[in-house]
């Protein structure tokens, strides 16, 4: 059986998280006990990684070798046979996924993290906090709490290209979801986390996609 090792509220978790629900296949997860504590991820990888998500599956373990991988998502494609990844796409996916792990994701990370109380543990909050003042300056989640609306609107204005493109289908590049979908999924889910942000209104196709891609299994789309 798939494990996945994950923080809940990681945009990159919760990319992998979906593709294996959309997979339908049984899967375990594995949440770490704490924001610090990266010892399984660290012993897992052999000391080659810290970060989160990590897909252990059997004696296997996978986990992303450079800040510009997908061998994660690209293994578990592999394995169950998702064609997430057709190569006629592959440029195209490329420019895409990055525009979302930079754009994107930059602005909803901040939106989720400014509420870090809610579901960090209090053990963990101090090192938190340190952790993103260290990469992001002083006061900077509070900073994010306070220019929420001002993050908003360049989050719905980076979301537009998005919004225009699910005018031609029901998903990003087709008539089936490919990687980038789960993508940008997951970085909305990030978005939604804290239970204090929804989608912009404005933007009603991706609002209409993301209820489709929320339930959607690979078996009703090989019926």
């Amino acid at each position: 059986m798939i494990e996945l090792i994950q923080f809940p509220w990681s945009p990159y978790c919760l990319v992998q998280r979906h593709i294996l629900e959309y997979s339908g296949v049984r899967y375990k997860i594995t949440n770490l006990p704490r924001t610090g504590d990266r010892n399984l991820v660290w012993r897992l990888t052999r000391e080659k990684s810290y970060s989160v998500p990590v897909i252990k599956d059997g004696h296997r373990v996978i986990y992303e070798t450079g800040e510009e991988t997908q061998d994660i998502a690209k293994y578990i494609d592999r394995k169950l046979g998702l064609d997430l990844f057709p190569p006629e796409l592959e440029g195209l996916q490329s420019i895409l996924w990055r525009h979302i792990e930079n754009e994107v994701e930059n602005l909803t990370f901040r939106l989720n993290d400014a509420h870090f109380g809610e579901f960090v543990v209090k053990l963990d909050q101090v090192s938190y906090v340190r952790h993103k003042e260290r990469k992001f300056g002083p006061g900077c989640l509070e900073l994010w709490r306070q220019t929420a609306g001002e993050l908003l609107q360049k989050l719905e204005a980076s979301l537009q290209p998005y919004e225009q493109m699910l005018q031609m289908g029901p998903f990003l590049l087709g008539t089936r979801p490919c990687f980038v979908d789960f993508e940008l999924f997951g970085m909305l889910e990030n978005l939604r986390f804290s239970g204090h942000y929804q989608l912009p209104s404005a933007h009603t196709n991706l609002q209409t996609w993301h209820r489709r891609l929320a339930v959607l299994k690979i078996a009703q789309l090989t019926k």
